[in-house]
């Protein structure tokens, strides 16, 4: 089982034909995502290999999204892949096991996107599997691998951006759980409305309240919006401090400050100091 991890919440799409991008967006977010599948025409798709292998960046925080496995550009793409030190890939469409038993075989660490109905009817077994560390679900392409028109509801009470409809709820949920069942990280889909931090903010603060270890995004400004939803508050922080303190001097289950508390608080209070 791969022993790979993401190194922290922010993770961003750039296109990998706009080479001159990549040291722009690893310094606004903590990882990069590398694509080689929709931000790319097919047109520019060569081009865009050549500027990832011609790249020298930390390997450690790239990710590279290559397009879906059964098609000439996934196998053209892991050409252009093993030119260069990245063994970090997002696989597009991801949609059972045996695609990824090759990128397993070669050493990768995948993160598995799944955006079709058929990949999130198969979230577990994708999650079972050894080479992938992690899991992130995609709205949009989900919608269309459906027949659909969009994953949201047009906005209402002066939100800027309308909530997910029941089937991206859905996916959303069980790739969460599929991930973690299978002791995987789970990262959250891209927030579209650029414009709208107030929005993303209570995304991401809701994703990361949920179990999420981290959100994609597409933009560098929001980058910095996803970090500080996903770190401790000062409140936060103070209170597990106390209640770990007082841990100390209570075995099993006690009342603190007017609430009860067990090992699973007791889990969530190390979660906030990085424990």
């Amino acid at each position: 089982m791969t022993s790979m991890q993401l190194h922290g919440p922010a993770l961003l799409f750039c296109p990998a034909d706009r080479g001159e991008r990549y040291e722009k967006a690893l310094a606004a977010a903590d990882s990069v995502i590398i694509d080689l599948e929709d931000a790319v025409a097919p047109a520019d798709k060569a081009a865009a290999r050549a500027q990832l292998v011609a790249a020298s960046l930390d390997p450690a925080r790239v990710i590279v999204r290559v397009n879906p496995a059964g098609t000439e550009d996934h196998e053209l793409d892991l050409i252009a892949v093993r030119q260069a030190a990245y063994r970090t890939l997002m696989l597009a469409k991801t949609e059972g096991a045996a695609q990824l038993d090759a990128l397993g075989a070669e050493g990768f660490g995948v993160l598995a996107l799944c955006e079709t109905a058929t990949g999130i009817a198969r979230a577990d077994e994708i999650a079972a599997h050894p080479a992938v560390f992690a899991m992130m679900w995609g709205a949009e392409d989900l919608a269309a691998s459906m027949g659909g028109k969009g994953s949201r509801h047009d906005p209402t009470g002066g939100q800027a951006t309308g909530r997910y409809r029941d089937f991206a709820r859905y996916a959303r949920a069980r790739v969460l759980i599929e991930a973690k069942a299978a002791g995987k990280m789970a990262v959250d889909s891209v927030f579209l409305n650029i414009a709208d931090a107030e929005g993303l903010r209570h995304e991401a603060t809701d994703a990361s309240i949920s179990g999420f270890d981290a959100t994609a995004c597409i933009h560098p400004s929001q980058a910095a919006v996803i970090q500080t939803a996903y770190a401790a508050s000062p409140d936060e922080i103070a209170w597990a401090e106390r209640v770990l303190a007082e841990a100390q001097h209570q075995p099993g289950v006690f009342q603190f400050e007017g609430k009860m508390v067990d090992e699973p608080v007791l889990r969530q209070a190390r979660k906030m100091l990085g424990h």
